[in-house]
């Protein structure tokens, strides 16, 4: 049955972040960033369940934080008190950290793997690709802010380490795109609009590996040792993970070739080579994790007789996950 409050809320917030992205004026922009806040919580929200409580609140209370602070930083940017270049620096800056305390960008991230691990895999999905939508595009204005380059160091490095000693897959998302945050913010600098092709495919990705992780109903990395996988299964995980982490020759080495590509031009050796050693640890506990799935359990390799999730569904996410890669490659 059709719930036509949670059509409502969706409405709203999709509402919202059109007038984010259409606003010509700052607080056009706060309008809709507040108007995408109340109509997710609404969302998160299930009645008698504890957690959702606690969720429903942290998001509030940070949504709001980094709300006000952009609101004061637009009321105070025409401070006639002080220089107009001190006056601007100090607005960009204030700015930039509201934006990223909504994303939950480090050092403002404590938040978002909690408030992940408390919800369902939908608004999971939600929160790490709509709602950081109108976030990027009112940072992509200010990223020539001197911070950026310490804000993307600590983005990378905060992604593949905090998601070491995670076992809640929750969490290793969650940890994974505050990871892929910093790839994101780290292009903007060079080419003001390659986050949007990065963001795209990065919600690809999301959107096929989260659709398999709630069909599975998987919380913890111990239970895929229980569950009885098909071999097509075991293979579409582990494709979409390691895609996530960007290994060739899957669909997520693309937006990373392109940002490795344009880093290269530009000359920020330095900030490149710590993005790829940190890539290169969040590979490390996607392996741990597509390990539990593919050498645990032992099953014979039946395509056809798949009962979990269907073979076309199947078969399309691999389709999509293993051949646009190639078909792209050689097409150059």
């Amino acid at each position: 049955m059709l719930n036509f409050s949670k059509v409502l809320f969706m409405t709203m917030m999709v509402f919202g972040t059109s007038v984010s992205l259409t606003s010509s004026t700052w607080i056009g922009m706060w309008m809709g960033l507040e108007l995408n806040m109340i109509s997710f919580i609404p969302l998160i929200y299930k009645y008698k369940v504890n957690s959702t409580y606690e969720s429903c609140m942290i998001y509030f209370l940070i949504q709001s934080t980094g709300s006000i602070l952009m609101l004061v930083s637009v009321l105070n940017n025409a401070l006639a008190a002080i220089s107009p270049y001190v006056a601007s620096e100090l607005f960009f800056t204030m700015l930039m950290i509201s934006m990223l305390m909504k994303m939950g960008v480090p050092p403002f991230h404590f938040w978002l793997p909690e408030i992940l691990n408390k919800m369902s895999w939908l608004n999971c999905m939600v929160l790490i690709t709509w709602q950081k939508i109108a976030p990027l595009f009112i940072l992509s204005f200010i990223v020539n802010n001197q911070l950026m380059p310490i804000i993307v160091l600590m983005a990378v490095l905060v992604g593949a380490i905090g998601g070491l000693n995670q076992t809640s897959i929750r969490k290793i998302v969650g940890y994974s795109s505050i990871n892929h945050m910093g790839w994101m913010i780290s292009c903007m600098k060079i080419d003001s609009n390659m986050w949007v092709t990065y963001f795209l495919f990065y919600s690809t990705l999301n959107g096929m590996l989260i659709y398999v992780f709630n069909h599975l109903n998987a919380s913890h990395m111990n239970q895929f040792s229980n569950h009885e996988m098909k071999f097509s299964e075991k293979i579409l995980i582990t494709s979409l993970l390691m895609s996530l982490g960007g290994l060739p020759p899957f669909l997520g080495f693309l937006p990373k070739w392109m940002v490795i590509q344009s880093m290269i031009m530009d000359k920020s050796f330095f900030m490149l080579i710590v993005m790829l050693m940190t890539s290169l640890i969040t590979l490390l506990y996607y392996i741990r994790l597509t390990s539990s799935i593919m050498l645990i359990n032992s099953s014979t390799m039946k395509w056809m007789s798949f009962k979990s999730l269907k073979i076309q569904i199947v078969l399309t996410m691999m389709l999509i996950n293993m051949s646009i890669p190639v078909l792209v490659a050689f097409s150059f």
